[in-house]
């Protein structure tokens, strides 16, 4: 009866927190265990005391300062000086800049919108296909799950208990992997369909703008060098980007008001919530998974069928592939770790980096598949493009992506590699 509750609350779209919560309740009550509802508050308490957790709410921050800063307008500016003049170099600027951001934001539905607010009015002007110019930004915000910082990575190496900073490492070879497909993607239509040719900077405009956008990319070098250096941990290396964003866009960009700081604050402490709530609840449904022993159940089911780890990571990819296209990324982490990953690391020995990647990656696809597809209709209202346009203009990034999956999932070293 329990699943059957939890699958009708999914289908009537009751938040995904109160699913996890009110399951965990009901199976409480079925299984007549009632004395777990005397420890069922200290049992959520306890799924947010962990240090790494406070890195969610802090890079939420970084990110809404770099927006009010006007830092992302300069990160812009900046990949304009490296790729502008190419042959469709306005969607590799709008590339690079994904790249930028992601290094920064870490949320792929906090990236799409500020990119496709920013970069498909410019790409239209210059006569791109305006679907096409959509798809590119929605395809970028892609980088943001796997480029570190990533918002996922925090929640899987919580909920994995593997150090945040050495998942992060793993992340930078597969992101750079789907940085470099994205732009092949690029470069194969813009040879079809004859896009523009772009203007390089005179050296003059070129200078100008690197300078400008110097002290923002102190911002990725925070973060990133501090973790490879061992500075900082991922939680005091956020805290640190998020200082260093305020100083910038006060004191030397001058755009970002102390009196916006409340409502900085506001936005980030609703959004980080959300997700905090969602961990809290999925520790008590834990009990669901540990009582009905479904790693256990699923296991003995994937092993029956193959003892290959490769084939095993392509029967997950196309299990969260469907669960990707109905529930949200981050819920769809909280749900499947407990449940895969054991599976993964006892009976097919797959290092749980390579596996996070894996499963990071693959239920970021949901954000732009329909029927739930928020990143789709994020950057459709945004452009004002439709959704069915921005898909038949998406289709091949997509396609590059389920190719990464499959790099992915059959060397290990590429997940590994930097660790």
């Amino acid at each position: 009866m329990t699943p059957l509750i939890f699958a009708f609350k999914l289908l009537i779209a009751v938040p995904v927190a109160l699913v996890l919560a009110l399951t965990a309740i009901w199976y409480i009550w079925e299984s007549g265990n009632t004395v777990l509802y005397d420890s069922f508050a200290q049992k959520m308490f306890s799924g947010l005391e962990n240090y790494g957790l406070l890195a969610i709410p802090l890079f939420m921050l970084t990110g809404e300062m770099m927006n009010e800063g006007g830092m992302t307008r300069r990160l812009i500016n900046a990949a304009r000086v490296f790729v502008g003049g190419f042959r469709g170099g306005l969607a590799y600027i709008n590339l690079l800049a994904n790249m930028f951001m992601a290094a920064i934001i870490g949320s792929a539905t906090a990236q799409i919108a500020v990119m496709a607010r920013a970069m498909t009015p410019e790409m239209e002007k210059e006569g791109y296909d305006k679907g096409f110019a959509a798809a590119t930004t929605a395809a970028g915000g892609l980088l943001a799950p796997v480029i570190p910082p990533s918002m996922m990575f925090v929640i899987y190496g919580v909920l994995a208990q593997i150090p945040i900073g050495d998942m992060f490492l793993a992340g930078i070879l597969p992101g750079l992997l789907l940085a470099v497909s994205f732009a092949v993607v690029i470069s194969l239509i813009g040879f079809a369909q004859g896009f523009p040719k772009g203007d390089w900077f005179t050296r003059r405009d070129a200078f100008a703008a690197i300078l400008s956008c110097l002290p923002a990319t102190l911002i990725p070098f925070a973060i990133i060098g501090g973790i490879l250096f061992g500075i900082a941990t991922p939680t005091e290396s956020a805290a640190i980007a998020s200082l260093i964003a305020f100083m910038i866009g006060w004191l030397i960009y001058g755009e970002l008001k102390p009196g916006a700081i409340f409502q900085m604050f506001k936005r980030t402490a609703v959004n980080a919530s959300m997700i905090i709530f969602m961990i809290a609840a999925a520790n008590v449904f834990g009990w669901v998974i540990i009582y009905e022993a479904l790693p256990q159940k699923l296991a003995a089911l994937i092993t029956s069928m193959t003892s290959d780890p490769f084939m095993f990571l392509l029967i997950v990819n196309l299990i969260l592939l469907f669960v990707g296209m109905l529930i949200d990324g981050i819920a769809a982490v909280i749900l499947i770790t407990p449940i895969l990953l054991p599976i993964a690391m006892n009976d097919y020995s797959i290092s749980p980096y390579q596996f996070g990647v894996v499963m990071c990656l693959n239920l970021v696809l949901g954000l732009l598949t329909p029927p739930v597809g928020v990143g789709l209709y994020i950057a459709s209202s945004m452009s004002g493009t439709s959704p069915g346009r921005i898909l038949k203009s998406l289709w091949p990034f997509l396609l590059a992506v389920a190719v990464i999956l499959i790099f992915l999932s059959r060397f290990p070293w590429l997940s590994t590699a930097l660790l």
